[in-house]
């Protein structure tokens, strides 16, 4: 499993998954961990290590938490200060499942790992990270079985919330990112061949301009939302970024994940 999460910088092998998650600790992996802090700037840089898979997150806060008052969302973007993609913040999750025909070089999980393998930590690369994820997705269209998708504005005095409902949303695709999908002796399937591939990417991102909503319903509204986050990723050089996970399952050569692990374990997702 492969995770890709962007906060502060983080790597972590999970079974059959990639995930970038602020939190792995959570669940009892090894760590390492270098950090280096300030009251209004905050960079952080783990790395987790099991023998299933890897999580890469890579996270970066500008802001300190303030709490407000609860609100109607309609009064609160009345009185929200207008940024270059709109007001407030706004945390999302895009999953796509794709055919994938074998583990080449040009393979989704190529793309993948090299994607994880290349952060530094920066706004910059977290901003990369989510725009390659995307546009990798995007370039395998007729490839893609089921998609998936969710948000949830804040007001920008509410950036704690914000951060706290990204980590709900990338702990729980963690937990699913754990499990091992080992053909038996006796399935027709074989390790090292075609595949499922899932793809969950979790990002908290300044304003409420960027499109999460309606992935699955059809090929152009799933597109509709990678294009969005694409684009939106690199507005003012990846500032507005302010964190992003990835996750991917499998994460083995030798694990298969067919029709009916997607069904059981990502019931959330709609054909397309």
């Amino acid at each position: 499993m492969t995770v890709i999460t962007c906060y502060l910088l983080f790597l972590l092998p999970l079974s059959h998954a990639a995930s970038f998650i602020s939190q792995s600790s959570k669940y009892g992996l090894p760590s390492k961990t270098f950090s280096i802090q300030q009251q209004h700037q905050q960079q952080q840089q783990q790395q987790y290590t099991s023998a299933n898979g890897r999580i890469l997150t890579i996270t970066n806060k500008n802001k300190l938490s303030i709490n407000s008052p609860t609100k109607l969302q309609f009064f609160e973007k009345v009185f929200e200060e207008d940024g270059p993609l709109g007001k407030g913040i706004t945390v999302g999750k895009v999953q796509v499942a794709l055919q994938a025909r074998d583990r080449s070089s040009s393979s989704i999980f190529q793309i993948l790992e090299k994607a994880s393998d290349s952060g530094d930590g920066s706004n910059y690369a977290l901003a990369s990270l989510a725009q390659e994820v995307c546009l990798s997705l995007l370039r395998r269209k007729d490839e893609w079985v089921g998609a998936c998708s969710q948000s949830k504005w804040f007001g920008g005095d509410d950036s704690g919330k914000a951060e706290s409902f990204f980590n709900d949303l990338a702990n729980k695709e963690a937990a699913k990112f754990e499990k091992e999908y080992f053909p038996g002796d006796d399935s027709e399937e074989k390790g090292g061949g075609p595949t499922i591939a899932v793809v969950s990417l979790v990002m908290e991102i300044e304003g409420d301009n960027t499109e999460f909503e309606r992935a699955g319903y059809s090929i152009a509204e799933t597109q509709k939302v990678l294009n969005s986050i694409a684009s939106d990723a690199m507005v003012e050089d990846g500032d507005l970024v302010n964190a992003v996970e990835v996750f991917w399952t499998p994460g083995e050569k030798s694990e298969v994940l067919t029709r009916t692990d997607v069904i059981i374990d990502f019931p959330e997702l709609i054909d397309i």
